[in-house]
């Protein structure tokens, strides 16, 4: 194939301090192709990737160890259309050209069972460090439009993610197992979640265990058809921690922010901050659930329990919501330390619920609507909270 040709023979040159594959405008149908290291993928304004919608063109490969299978059938999965796995200082970028994956074929595989393997993503990182993704847009992917997996600092900027509401369990950006993640700046609309943090899933993750930590997601517009703008799982068994989001701008979706478990999960969803959050016509504003997701296989220990605590939502403001909160936690682990501060959402109607809550503690400080009584607890010290140094970084510690 042209793309894979190409990389081949850059490749001696990218050894040597760098090289560029320059994409010019037009229409480039391809199959799945690897990228290497030292390596920048310029798209010009008006070029196309397009992704082939001939099976035979994407390769099949391995699962990935933390996952043990599929994540939608077991065993194999389709390969990535574009990929990198173990390098380092890789650039995907250009005057806002696209990258299509031209979905509609998998997502009717998919939806009539008619797929042997799970399906592919657009852009896969795997075992990578420095990577950096901005000024493209991704269209119809498969399934996941960028997941960086196993990877340390990975920068997205600036870039805009579609597919269409119908398009079955299609998410834009999923940091996975990687560290030092920054999302700024972009524009996401998909069928499923638009931003979902995961590492991993039951005894494949927590035998796996590298967590997704070190993560800041700001100043970005996030819808989701039938899933969260904002999703935390429910595959996490890694552990999910050290997150901040702030400046985002959540509308048009069934759940605003969620944080999503399961028994027999193991890790932890812990130290997440959320602030200056702008939601519009959202279903459900804030939900944490400890029965989402299902397993793997049946070699999970129905023992392991997950964590949930220290997550604070603050200076959230919400308008047209149906329902306020929804956080039903695990009776044999509940969630704790689930704060809120300076929220007020605008009910869409005088019928509408307000919040649920079971298995779940924590503290609310001016809330409306008034959050349930499990959220009132006296004492506010076990909040989280990210305090800010003069050089950008964050530290952790506990609201006063």
């Amino acid at each position: 194939m042209a793309f894979q040709n190409a990389i081949f023979y850059l490749k001696s040159f990218a050894d040597k301090g760098g090289a560029q594959l320059y994409v010019p405008p037009g229409r480039w149908l391809t199959g799945s192709f690897n990228l290497t290291s030292h390596l920048t993928l310029f798209l010009e304004k008006g070029a196309v990737i397009l992704g082939s919608q001939d099976p035979s063109h994407w390769d099949i490969v391995e699962p990935l160890p933390s996952y043990g299978r599929g994540i939608e059938l077991p065993g194999r999965r389709y390969r990535s259309l574009v990929n990198g796995y173990m390098l380092r200082d890789v650039v995907i970028t250009g005057d806002n050209g696209t990258i299509d994956g031209q979905g509609s074929v998998w997502w009717e595989w998919f939806t009539s069972h008619s797929l042997n393997y799970t399906r592919p993503h657009l852009v896969e990182f795997v075992s990578s460090k420095d990577v950096h993704i901005s000024n493209i847009t991704f269209l119809n992917a498969p399934a996941y439009n960028i997941h960086p997996v196993y990877c340390s600092n990975v920068h997205i900027h600036n870039v805009s993610v579609y597919a269409p509401p119908g398009s079955p369990y299609t998410v834009g950006i999923v940091p996975d197992s990687s560290d030092n993640v920054c999302i700024e700046d972009c524009n996401i609309s998909t069928g499923h979640d638009a931003i979902a943090l995961k590492s991993g899933w039951d005894e494949y993750g927590i035998a796996y265990g590298r967590p997704t930590t070190n993560v800041h997601i700001r100043s970005v517009h996030l819808q989701s058809s039938t899933g969260s703008s904002l999703a935390f799982g429910s595959e996490m068994s890694g552990g999910i921690s050290n997150v901040q989001v702030e400046h985002v701008h959540l509308y048009n979706s069934f759940t605003g922010i969620q944080f999503r478990t399961t028994k027999g999960r193991g890790g932890y969803l812990r130290e997440i901050i959320i602030s200056d959050a702008n939601m519009l016509n959202i279903n459900t504003a804030f939900s944490a659930i400890g029965d989402y997701g299902s397993h793997p296989d049946d070699k999970f220990n129905p023992d392991a329990f997950p964590s949930l605590e220290k997550i604070t939502l603050h200076d959230i403001i919400g308008k047209n919501i149906i329902m306020a909160g929804n956080f039903s936690g695990i009776q044999q682990a509940p969630f704790t330390s689930m704060c809120l501060f300076n929220i007020s959402l605008s009910m869409s109607s005088a019928f509408s619920s307000c919040w649920s809550c079971s298995n779940v503690s924590g503290y609310s400080e001016l809330v409306f609507p008034q959050p349930c009584a499990d959220l009132k607890n006296s004492n506010a010290s076990s909040c989280f909270s990210i305090l800010m140094r003069p050089n950008g970084r964050g530290g952790t510690g506990a609201i006063l």
